[in-house]
């Protein structure tokens, strides 16, 4: 069995999480990424994982609350970290070893982000969960995800969604809609395509580093993506 991608990061949304619900987490949810996670692993394929906040609490809903944009965002941050936390529970409740680490200092709860560390904890097959972003305000999970994902030298950053990729328009509002198998990083700027934040995006075209965009909730994507099938949508430089 020839696996494609041997080091890779996956970025989950918060509201991943939150199944059926309207907020929060779904102990159902937790279970699913657990065994999608655990099929790799026993793969030795080496995970990170960044996971959003968005199921409890959004940086930019903090405006409409009156509470100002830097404070709102490090809320955000801190959302990330509980749901870091839920998601360690799963996946150790599953059987694998992992280890918390937070931009954020945090020494009861979580590890400091040292990246020799967190490379060397993935080369020892436990699943590296990065929460609290980049430890700053104004950068969105995405950017962590792009950041934490070149500095780990990852070779793949797998981007779970409610869709099955890539479309020119919504594909939940639009049945016309068209999907990309494949798309380099300039056709997705030049169209105005929502991959990822400019930032993070920008990131990932400059360092040659492709996203797989994939629907998450199909249990058999994330290991058929590591051993090369053609799920999803691709994007890279060609």
């Amino acid at each position: 069995m020839t696996i494609k991608y041997k080091r890779i990061l996956l970025k989950l949304s918060g509201e991943s999480l939150m199944g059926a619900q309207g907020f929060g987490i779904e102990a159902s949810m937790l279970k699913q990424y657990a065994q999608q996670i655990k099929s790799i692993i026993d793969l030795g394929v080496e995970v990170a994982v960044v996971i959003g906040g968005g199921n409890i609490f959004r940086g930019l809903q903090a405006e409409k609350s009156g509470i100002e944009r830097v404070q709102g965002d490090y809320m955000g941050m801190l959302a990330t970290i509980i749901n870091g936390m839920a998601l360690q529970s799963g996946l150790e409740e599953a059987g694998m070893y992992t280890r918390l680490i937070s931009a954020i200092e945090m020494k009861e709860i979580a590890e400091p982000y040292i990246r020799r560390r967190a490379i060397r904890h993935l080369e020892k097959g436990r699943v590296v969960i990065f929460s609290g972003g980049i430890g700053s305000p104004y950068f969105t999970t995405d950017s962590a995800a792009a950041l934490r994902a070149n500095e780990i030298n990852a070779e793949v950053i797998l981007k779970g969604t409610r869709v099955d990729g890539i479309y020119n328009k919504d594909p939940l509002k639009h049945q016309d809609a068209k999907k990309y198998d494949k798309i380099s990083f300039e056709e997705v700027i030049k169209m105005n395509l929502n991959v990822m934040d400019m930032t993070a995006f920008t990131l990932c075209q400059e360092n040659n580093l492709p996203i797989v965009v994939f629907d998450v909730n199909d249990k058999d994507n994330l290991k058929k993506i590591v051993l090369g099938e053609k799920i999803g949508t691709l994007v890279e430089n060609y």
